[in-house]
């Protein structure tokens, strides 16, 4: 590794400001006026907010049905992955579950509710098959089913990963020592995973608990804290220093979760080396996997399939005339267009800014010795811990009467903050695994530094830097928790259009953009596939 280079102090100093001014300092001044009052500063914003008995029941109606989401999540995320890594179902039907539990990722939350609506509403699409309507979708049932879908692709994603590096030899071997079905199943598979599990319970938790999409839809009466956060500073009468109350609030539970998270590390262990071994055939299992993992597949996209169909009918579900007439419309005003390209702005702005910011943080905590390095590392776990809605209410505290206001700037410095953890994580674990001596070799051949960037380890890492354009892209173009309470009329995206359009029952439009946002996020992620898939050919 070479020695401390100015080169490298120029790139760190301005990400370090970046992040003091665009994290540190608005959480410092939410957490200062959640103790303003008119007399001063004292805990009287506290005791008023704890005091209230429907802020009392919206803190106990958001730990219910958070609790039950991540209960429910981590069950079915297990047991998707243990179909794909544990079973021997037909090939396809394995990459079809891979990634089409991933769909509901390219939609914002919001969309969620509305397609729960029109799904088992009274007259919904599946309510119209089943001839009967199954339940009461507002309020804890149509939050519980669009916390599920919502959790349920990240939570996959966190249990899929380490299945891979369970070694499934130890099963077999488990069968030859005479272990019966539920011990070798809890010694082999559940142990590994124990503190992976955990991570995912945390995880479903943290995101339903701080989510505001699903509630703003579909919460009907049942009130939750994240719409009463917005109720506080979006109400008739706004009330800033009760609202930072409310925040700082929604902040405990994810920080009891980043250190429960960090106890549940000591549970994981790490074989030295993985085998790679197929799994013996056993009908009756995969049978019944193949087919639970199916019903569960099948029964989360069939909650967004009205949302394809409801645009394209005159009147859904009075008149059922197929028609083009709502996309045409939409295409024609110039409101929702402008809405869209809006959109694209801030996302394409985050993908490259925040990708190369979040890569310079990585090179500068992996590659080189600089003192301080590890302060990106505390960045992200901060970052990973502040709730969106809680991040953008600290930045309209701080830069409310500046010129930052009601610009895309502040809209793309928030999504860029909130979303850095995992394009980070994803760029020190690439860079981690590079030789470490390149730059030093490079040096000794008459590199300089930011050459050596340049020509090996940027070139090396280039699959990676597709990932974290894809993931930024994506994220901004669904996020509506971290913007509600930065977006104005000029500055306003998809997402929080579709908020204003749920005020004037305008369901076709709201639908119209979702599919927008879905198919212009299925795009990225294709893309974003085949230049990885290429990227890896090539080598």
């Amino acid at each position: 590794m070479p020695k401390a280079k100015p080169e490298m102090r120029i790139i760190f100093i301005p990400i370090v400001l970046l992040f003091i001014v665009f994290l540190i300092l608005p959480l410092a001044v939410l957490f200062i006026r959640s103790f303003e009052t008119d007399q001063g500063y004292s805990v009287s914003n506290y005791l008023t907010i704890l005091a209230d008995q429907e802020i009392r029941e919206s803190i106990g109606n958001s730990m219910k049905v958070s609790g039950a989401t991540a209960l429910i999540t981590t069950v079915l995320a297990f047991i998707l992955a243990y179909t794909i890594h544990c079973t021997r179902i037909y090939r396809p039907l394995k990459s079809i579950i891979r990634t089409g539990i991933l769909i509901p990722m390219l939609l914002p939350t919001i969309t969620y509710g509305f397609a729960i609506m029109y799904s088992f509403g009274n007259q919904g699409l599946i309510t119209k098959i089943l001839g009967r309507n199954l339940f009461e979708i507002y309020g804890f049932n149509g939050l519980l089913i669009g916390y599920v879908i919502y959790t349920l692709p990240s939570a996959f994603l966190l249990i899929h990963n380490s299945f891979k590096y369970i070694d499934k030899k130890f099963i077999v071997v488990s069968k030859l020592m005479g272990d019966g079905t539920v011990r070798s199943f809890m010694n082999t598979i559940v142990r590994p995973l124990w503190g992976t599990l955990g991570g995912a319970f945390v995880l479903s938790f943290i995101l339903s608990f701080t989510d505001f999409g699903i509630p703003a839809s579909v919460g009907g009466t049942y009130n939750v804290v994240a719409t009463q956060l917005y109720q506080v500073m979006l109400g008739a009468i706004p009330d800033f220093n009760n609202g930072a109350v409310i925040a700082v609030l929604m902040l405990i539970p994810a920080a009891f979760g980043v250190v429960l998270l960090t106890y549940l590390e000591k549970f994981n262990f790490h074989y030295d080396k993985v085998t790679e071994i197929e799994m013996i055939r056993n009908k009756g299992r995969d049978s019944v996997l193949g087919l639970i993992s199916s019903v569960i597949l099948i029964g989360l996209l069939a909650v967004f399939a009205v949302m394809f169909v409801a645009p394209l009918v005159n009147g859904y579900p009075y008149d059922l005339t197929f028609t083009f007439k709502h996309f045409v419309d939409v295409f024609q005003s110039s409101d929702l267009i402008n809405v869209y390209k809006n959109s694209l702005l801030v996302a394409g702005l985050t993908a490259i800014v925040g990708t190369i910011v979040a890569y310079a943080a990585a090179i500068i905590n992996v590659r080189t010795p600089i003192k301080g390095k590890a302060t990106f590392d505390i960045l992200s776990m901060v970052t990973n811990t502040v709730p969106g809605m809680v991040l953008g209410l600290s930045y309209l505290l701080l830069f409310n009467n500046s010129s930052l206001k009601g610009t895309f700037t502040i809209l793309v410095l928030c999504t860029l903050v909130h979303y850095f953890t995992t394009p980070y994580l994803m760029a020190k674990n690439s860079l981690a695994k590079m030789n470490p001596s390149w730059e030093t070799t490079a040096e000794l051949l008459g590199d300089s530094w930011l050459q050596t960037i340049r020509r090996v380890i940027l070139p090396n890492s280039a699959s990676t830097v597709i990932e974290m354009v894809s993931y930024y892209f994506i994220n901004a173009m669904v996020t509506i928790s971290g913007i509600i309470f930065l977006v104005t009329a000029q500055t306003s995206v998809v997402a929080s259009k579709i908020k204003e359009l749920q005020h004037f029952a305008k369901f076709n439009e709201v639908f119209v953009l979702s599919i927008l946002i879905f198919c212009t996020n299925l795009i990225i992620k294709l893309l974003g596939d085949y230049f990885q898939k290429r990227q890896s050919n090539s080598r």
